[in-house]
C-alpha cells in the first residue's frame, strides 16, 4: 500500500526506504529515505472525519504565510501528481507527504527552561504571524474540541449512565471535579461576555510538535491537523499542562507530580516575546487561568471516558483512564498551590517590562 502512495507523489519505490517514525497516538507516520527524505503520514479518519478540511486549512495557511512572511519555516505538505496536498489510497485511507527538515530534532519531554521558552515562543509566533488571517476561511477540523461546557455536559451524562461499579470507583474523582467547578464558571463568563478574541490556534502544543535545531533553538511548529479558530487559552493552557511537571499524564506515582515554577516563567516569557503585543488586556489577565482550564478539562475527559467504558482513549491496563483522571486532578491541585506566585511573577514582569519600554 505504501508503495502505491509514493507513486501518487511521483516517487520511484525502489529509490526509497520506508521505516516507522515517531510515537504519535493519532496518525501513523513513516520516514521515507532516499535522495531526498520525507515524512509520510496516514490520517486517522476515526478522529478526523473530514481530512479534506485539514488539507484545505494547511494549504490556505501556507499560501498566506508565503505572501506575508516568506522567511517563516512552514512545513507544509508536498503536492501529489494530481496537484492536491493529500491523496486517497485504494483502501480508502488518506495520506500526505511532508519534506523532512534536515538537521532538525523533536523531543518528547522538557529538560530545561530554554526548551520551554523556545517552544512557547514558536507557538506564540505561529499565532502572531496569523493574527490578520481571515478566520472565516478556516474549517473546524475538530468542532468543539476545547469546549469546556461540552466536556462538562458529557461528564454529567456519563455519571448518569455508567454502571454502579464504575460510579463507585470514580466517586472521589467525581467529587473533585465538582469541587473545581468554578473553573467552568469563569470559562462561561469569558465566552458570554466575549472577553477573548478568536484567533488561529494550534490546539495541540505538546513539546513533540515543535521542531528544534541541533542546539535546541526553536525552528517552527508542526502537526497542523488541529489548527482552527480558537482561544489562546488552549495553546498556553496545554503547554502549562504538559510542560510544568516532570511526570506526564501516564504517571501512576502521584507523589512525582509537581510544578516546575521556573518552567512556567520560561513559558510566559517565551510566549509573550512573540505574541505579547497582539494580546489583549483580558488575554494577559487570564494567562494563569489557562493552565487550570486545560488541566481541568483533560481530567474531565479521562474521567468521562472511564465512566463510558474506555471507548475513546486507548488503554493497556484496567482502570487506566481512572488513573489518568486522578493524575490530572493531582496536577490541578499542585498548579493551584503555585497560582499566587505565578500571578506575582506576571505582575512584576509586566511592571518591569513597562518601565523598560518607557
Amino acid at each position: 500500500m505504501l508503495d502505491q502512495i509514493l507513486e501518487l507523489y511521483g516517487l520511484h519505490v525502489n529509490d526509497y526506504k520506508i521505516t516507522e517514525f515517531g510515537s504519535g497516538l493519532i496518525n501513523h507516520t513513516w520516514k521515507v529515505c532516499g535522495a531526498e527524505n520525507y515524512i509520510l503520514q496516514h490520517i486517522n479518519t476515526g478522529v478526523f472525519n473530514n481530512p479534506e478540511a485539514i488539507a484545505q486549512n494547511v494549504a490556505m495557511l501556507q499560501t498566506y504565510l508565503k505572501q506575508t512572511e516568506p522567511s517563516y519555516l512552514f512545513v507544509g505538505p508536498v503536492k501529489a501528481v494530481s496537484g492536491g496536498y493529500m491523496v486517497k489510497a485504494s483502501d480508502g485511507g488518506y495520506y500526505r507527504l511532508f519534506p523532512f527538515i534536515e538537521n532538525s530534532v523533536t523531543i518528547t519531554e522538557i529538560k530545561n527552561q530554554k526548551e520551554a521558552f523556545e517552544a512557547a515562543q514558536q507557538f506564540g509566533k505561529f499565532t502572531y504571524l496569523l493574527k490578520d488571517f481571515n478566520l472565516e476561511n478556516l474549517h473546524y477540523t475538530l468542532p468543539q474540541f476545547h469546549d469546556l461546557q461540552l466536556r462538562f455536559d458529557q461528564f454529567k451524562e456519563a455519571c448518569s449512565t455508567t454502571n454502579s461499579n464504575r460510579l463507585l470507583i470514580a466517586d472521589d474523582a467525581i467529587k473533585e471535579v465538582y469541587k473545581h467547578q468554578d473553573i467552568l464558571f469563569v470559562y462561561q463568563q469569558l465566552l458570554e461576555h466575549h472577553k477573548l478574541p478568536l484567533r488561529v490556534i494550534h490546539h495541540d502544543t505538546k513539546i513533540s510538535n515543535v521542531l528544534f535545531d541541533k542546539d535546541h533553538n526553536g525552528l517552527c511548529v508542526i502537526d497542523l491537523d488541529t489548527v482552527m479558530p480558537g482561544y489562546y487559552l488552549s495553546d498556553v493552557g496545554d503547554m502549562l499542562r504538559t510542560y510544568l511537571s516532570p511526570a506526564n499524564e501516564e504517571e501512576r506515582d502521584f507523589s512525582r507530580i509537581e510544578i516546575n515554577e521556573e518552567c512556567f516563567y520560561a513559558i510566559y516569557k517565551g510566549y509573550l516575546s512573540a505574541m505579547g503585543t497582539a494580546l489583549t488586556t483580558a488575554e494577559k489577565e487570564y494567562f494563569t487561568f489557562s493552565g487550570k482550564y486545560m488541566i481541568y478539562m483533560q481530567a474531565i475527559r479521562f474521567l468521562t471516558d472511564f465512566l463510558n467504558g474506555d471507548v475513546y482513549y486507548h488503554t493497556t491496563y484496567k482502570q487506566q483512564n481512572m488513573i489518568r483522571a486522578q493524575n490530572q486532578l493531582t496536577l490541578l491541585k499542585q498548579f493551584i498551590k503555585s497560582e499566587k506566585r505565578f500571578k506575582k511573577f506576571i505582575q512584576y514582569f509586566s511592571f518591569k517590562h513597562a518601565n523598560v519600554i518607557n
